[in-house]
């Protein structure tokens, strides 16, 4: 394998991070990209940073590994996930997330070394399957006020863009998030979403009546929403075309 794989480490405490990754450099198969001190800090720096591979501790503050792990695994690209802590009591629930090891702290150099083994076989196989179709879980992952949202593309109504932020609109809920609404155009690209203004994106399948309004342009009413959308009249032509059997 001529690329190495990226690694990240999540522990809350430094010394333990300092350690782990000074036994990790010896492996030239790894690449340490980043680390975290918290389970929230390391959702983020994995859809940041894209790391193939997470050593992750089981006993943090707030979010333990365990959530982490949880939220890790439901990413579009979740990485390898490799336990690392002093507490053996959690091992049976660590696999239930398919963890590739459970290593137990002080962590010992041959046992880390047999990990990495089992780290360049899994991405060797991962290699050999590379033009196999990737099986996506369908959820549009966001971050709003820290957090990650996961959110069916079926369940969003319509997009509008708002000063610096976009509001993600479903029947049962809003969203607020700084994602523009280009990249999250791109994003749907495989779900019938239409463009019917520079700031409004609309999923075909919630709408529900195209009423003229003026000067060439209409107005939008939504299935399950009683938001009423301005159709640019730039828009208005296309939108129709897309609308008709």
């Amino acid at each position: 394998m001529t690329e190495r794989i990226r690694t990240l480490i999540v522990d809350d405490e430094r010394y333990s991070r300092e350690e782990l990754i000074f036994l990790l450099k010896q492996h030239p198969a790894l690449e340490i990209v980043g680390e975290a001190d918290s389970g929230e800090q390391a959702v983020l720096r994995t859809m940041q940073l894209q790391p193939e591979a997470v050593f992750l501790d089981v006993e943090m503050p707030r979010m333990n590994g365990l959530e982490t792990a949880r939220a890790l695994t439901r990413l579009k690209n979740p990485p390898q996930i490799v336990f690392a802590t002093a507490y053996p009591q959690f091992g049976v629930e660590a696999f239930q997330f398919e963890a590739l090891d459970y290593l137990l702290k002080p962590i010992d150099e041959e046992r880390l070394a047999e990990t990495v083994r089992r780290l360049e076989k899994a991405f060797h196989k991962e290699a050999s399957a590379a033009h196999l179709p990737l099986k996506s879980s369908g959820k549009l992952s966001l971050e709003e006020n820290g957090e990650i949202l996961f959110i069916d593309p079926d369940e969003i109504i319509y997009i509008s863009r708002e000063d610096t932020y976009s509001k993600i609109v479903t029947a049962h809920k809003h969203y607020r998030v700084k994602t523009p609404l280009k990249e999250l155009e791109a994003k749907l690209q495989k779900y019938p979403f239409f463009r019917i203004h520079k700031s409004y994106m609309v999923h075909l399948d919630y709408v529900n009546r195209l009423v003229p309004w003026f000067n060439g342009a209409f107005q939008l009413e939504l299935k399950d929403c009683s938001d009423k959308l301005a159709v640019s009249r730039n828009y208005a032509k296309a939108f129709r075309e897309a609308m008709e059997l």
